[in-house]
Formats: C-alpha cells, structure tokens, sequence
C-alpha cells in the first residue's frame, strides 16, 4: 500500500549539511505519521524525527534537536530531513517509515509499519 525510497545520503565532513529526501507513492492517511530512522553499526534503530500528517506537528529526539529539521513536500509526496552541523555520531543508515492513522508520532519504530531500504549517510571527522 505504501512504498518509501529514500535518498540524499552521503559522506561529508564534521560541520557538514545534508538533505535527506523520501518520496512515496501509495496511500496516505491524513492522521498518520511520517518519520526518520537511524542505525548506526553495532546500535539498534534510533527514531531521529517525526512528523503529524494531519497537523505538521513535529518530534525530534534530543541528539538532533537544533540541528536537524523535517519537512515534507504534500505536492511531490516527499519527506526531507534537513542535517546541519553534522557530527561523526550521525553516521549510520537512515530510513523513512510511515504508520498506518495514528493518535500521535512516536520515535520509537514499533509505530511505524512502511520502510524504506534506507540512504548511508557518513560524517568524518
């Protein structure tokens, strides 16, 4: 019902920005919620941001706030992740996931039933 592609993921420096990008295809229900995932090598998946389709209400987890910003495109059907000042800790693959309705956007995974493959994203120090 609903695909996710992820793109944008690369490698850069310590200070560095990226923009990570989702475009999907498929159903989307106006209370449900869209987000990006992390895992890095040797870790579990981490939520990094959330969004709220119906209100664009936002959830970062603390590592990222200040520095990273989601959005989405309604027209292109696309999810951004934003990365600024990037650090070496944020390297890891980084997936887009979508639930089905929902009553609010939880950074924890069990929340969400698409994925993505997922986009590599490095940062050297």
């Amino acid at each position: 019902q609903v695909q996710l592609v992820e793109s944008g993921g690369d490698s850069v420096q310590a200070g560095g920005s990226l923009r990570l990008s989702c475009l999907r295809s498929g159903v989307i229900w106006g209370g449900s919620c869209w987000g990006w995932f992390r895992q890095a090598p040797g870790k579990e998946r981490e939520g990094v941001a959330t969004i709220y389709i119906s209100d664009d209400t936002t959830y970062y987890a603390d590592s990222v706030k200040g520095r990273f910003t989601i959005s989405r495109d309604n027209g292109r059907n696309t999810l951004y992740l934003l990365m600024n000042s990037l650090k070496p800790e944020d390297t890891a693959m980084y997936y887009c996931a979508a639930s089905r309705p929902s009553d609010s956007c939880p950074l924890g995974e069990r929340g969400y039933d698409y994925w993505g493959r997922g986009t590599r994203v490095t940062v050297s120090s």
